[in-house]
């Protein structure tokens, strides 16, 4: 057991690598990597904003790179790891994709279809379901988005207090 905890947390700080990425470019950090017989085939990370592209995800750019060194669509024998538990779509196109297995790092109560507002990925109406693993390591994956959007709140506030003191004073002048 200790073992797979392991490798588990050695391919989740692959994917925080990835998070860092987005990171930089300013989007949310999202990082996502798929792992093929003990080799990293896809890398991702979110990008929506940089590309101006909804799809831009982390897993979604990580299944398309995964699938090109695969040679197929179908991903079973895979394994994939984010650090934030996946949107709908991402949710969706896990399973579309047959990956077997998803490691998430955190749960996204607002948006994640891993468990939190819907479980997509374990659904058994669908044709495939993924075992899930959750909360690899947790604190560093919700440490980097706390951090995101706390940063992201303090410069808002401050482009919003910017923008009231470059506003021009009106003077209603036509009373005189």
């Amino acid at each position: 057991m200790a073992a797979i905890a392991s490798v588990q947390e050695k391919y989740m700080k692959e994917a925080l690598k990835q998070a860092r990425k987005a990171l930089a470019l300013g989007e949310v950090p999202i990082g996502c990597v798929i792992v093929y017989e003990g080799k990293i085939i896809g890398r991702g990370y979110n990008r929506r904003n940089t590309d101006k592209n909804t799809l831009s995800h982390a897993e979604i750019t990580a299944i398309r790179k995964a699938s090109r060194f695969i040679g197929d669509w179908r991903l079973e024998g895979c394994t994939l790891y984010v650090t934030l538990e996946p949107c709908q779509m991402c949710a969706g196109a896990i399973i579309q994709a047959r990956i077997p297995e998803v490691v998430m790092g955190c749960m996204n109560p607002k948006a994640g279809c891993g468990g939190s507002v819907l479980n997509i990925l374990e659904m058994p109406q669908f044709n495939h379901q993924a075992t899930v693993t959750r909360g690899i390591l947790e604190e560093e994956c919700s440490g980097i988005l706390k951090e995101f959007f706390s940063d992201l709140r303090i410069r808002n506030k401050a482009e919003r207090q910017q923008s009231k003191e470059q506003q021009p004073i009106s003077a209603d002048c036509s009373k005189e």
